[in-house]
């Protein structure tokens, strides 16, 4: 993994001919705005967010900020933490830090709060399957990886440690303390868990940009760690 520095786009996925930037570029900034739409649709259905939005959600219970602005910064902070690790970011983990949470809130303000389990179910159900379709589309346009990806990639690298260990360890810690602040955790939270990782390997598939495959499958040796871990 290279590392200091800044991470161009080209330089990320120097296997991709120019003409796809184009497309790698939508794929990443729809990818990025999908997310943070899903993500909002999981706090609307209110029956449990993943880890993370757990851990946004307590934060902005405490603080009164809204969860996208929480998102934001917590992005941010976790992005400070590559510093030590000597991570390299890229155009898509800047645009993860601040697009995701923006989306979030426009997409919490668009959409009125459900009462009835009948409309709860699918907006949690579909906010899970959007979530994974995002991921697909972010993570396959090699941009960088997001902040919390950063992380987990980052500590794989100086600890030796598995990136499948190193993500669950990231979570398990950040659920329980998003719990301890009041965040919601509930059976989303466990569809989440179970769900995202077919889904997301399944649209990373589908929206792999020509050009960092080989006949047709995509090399093993070129597969980020975040696409590793899933």
């Amino acid at each position: 993994m290279k590392r200091g520095g800044f991470l161009t786009g080209s330089e990320s996925d120097a296997g991709s001919p120019r003409r796809y930037l184009g497309r790698r570029l939508v794929q990443l900034y729809v990818g990025l705005l999908l997310y943070g739409a899903s993500s909002a649709l999981m706090v609307r259905a209110g029956l449990g967010l993943d880890p993370w939005d757990i851990f946004h959600q307590g934060v902005s219970g405490l603080t009164g900020l809204s969860m996208g602005t929480v998102t934001i910064a917590t992005g941010a902070v976790v992005l400070l933490l590559w510093w030590p690790l000597r991570e390299r970011p890229g155009l898509g983990t800047v645009s993860n830090v601040v697009l995701i949470g923006l989306a979030m809130d426009a997409t919490l303000w668009l959409t009125p709060v459900p009462h009835a389990l009948a409309v709860r179910v699918p907006l949690l159900v579909g906010g899970v399957l959007l979530n994974g379709v995002a991921t697909g589309m972010y993570i396959s346009a090699r941009f960088g990886p997001g902040p919390r990806d950063g992380l987990m990639t980052g500590l794989h690298a100086v600890t030796g440690r598995s990136v499948r260990l190193v993500r669950t360890g990231i979570e398990i810690a950040v659920l329980i303390t998003g719990v301890l602040l009041g965040g919601s955790a509930g059976v989303g939270t466990v569809l989440y868990a179970l769900a995202i990782g077919p889904l997301a390997q399944f649209f990373l598939r589908f929206f792999a940009v020509p050009g960092g495959q080989r006949d047709g499958r995509r090399d093993e040796g070129s597969r980020t760690p975040s696409e590793q871990a899933l």
